[in-house]
């Protein structure tokens, strides 16, 4: 399988259950409904390891703009392949959107609150405030990145293909990333609702913009820039500080 149909796939797996859980508690009779928080971290936690499992051994489970961005910026990834991993990943993240829809189809209809639609398939902030928003989004993502780096750097030097994840220990070694998630959706994910991957934010929200969506919110694109422009920020200042630290 090309490393590109594999970056398409995972980030398809990842939107498919994270944004599934979302969709699981907002809408209206759903069996989830209402059941907060703690359910929605833990299932993209769920979600993250399932994508990076599924195709680390093929791409590199990248899944996520800011990290292949951060891994070629690093060096362990090339930078020709940067463009085509971006592509793949936000067509898996508006694919893994469209499924959500599909899945959760009734319940549309039923859940009067387009705002709770769309925050099935993007972010939006709790308190509006463009400077702590983007704040918030490039924390985020310094925490995932920084993180990511941290936790290769213990059991091996980075693999050729940029992985996220120790090789050697096969799919085991995506659960410190999935925990790494879930730490960050618990500790920093209230003020914007921790996009902390530019895919994740943006291709679910152009599926909300186009799928036929009965009593729908606007799509709320003069915030759209800061879930894309933040995780990037945040994930280079994590590469140059893991840099600047001798990478241990």
């Amino acid at each position: 399988m090309s490393p590109y149909v594999g970056e398409f796939v995972g980030t398809m797996l990842l939107i498919l259950l994270g944004d599934g859980v979302v969709a699981n508690v907002l809408l209206k009779q759903s069996k989830g409904e209402g059941s907060g928080w703690m359910v929605i971290t833990t299932g993209w936690a769920f979600a993250v390891f399932v994508g990076v499992a599924a195709v680390v051994a093929i791409s590199g489970a990248h899944l996520n703009p800011a990290i292949s961005i951060g891994m070629a910026a690093l060096g362990g990834f090339p930078w020709e392949k940067v463009p085509g991993y971006i592509l793949a990943q936000m067509l898996g993240a508006f694919a893994g959107a469209v499924l959500v829809w599909l899945a959760y189809f009734p319940h549309w209809r039923v859940t009067e609150n387009g705002e709770l639609k769309r925050a099935v398939f993007c972010t939006a902030p709790a308190i509006r405030s463009t400077p702590a928003n983007l704040i918030s989004e490039i924390i985020g993502t310094f925490v995932l990145m920084f993180g990511v780096l941290a936790l290769k750097g213990a059991f091996e030097p980075a693999a050729a293909n940029g992985s996220v994840v120790p090789m050697n220990l096969g799919a085991l070694g995506a659960i410190p990333v999935a925990l790494l998630v879930w730490a960050i959706g618990l500790s920093l994910g209230g003020p914007t609702g921790y996009a902390i991957n530019p895919a994740r934010d943006l291709g679910p929200r152009l599926a909300h913009a186009l799928l036929p969506i009965p009593g729908k919110a606007s799509n709320d694109w003069g915030y759209a820039w800061i879930p894309v422009a933040g995780p990037v920020v945040g994930s280079l200042i994590a590469v140059a500080a893991y840099t600047a630290l001798g990478r241990f």
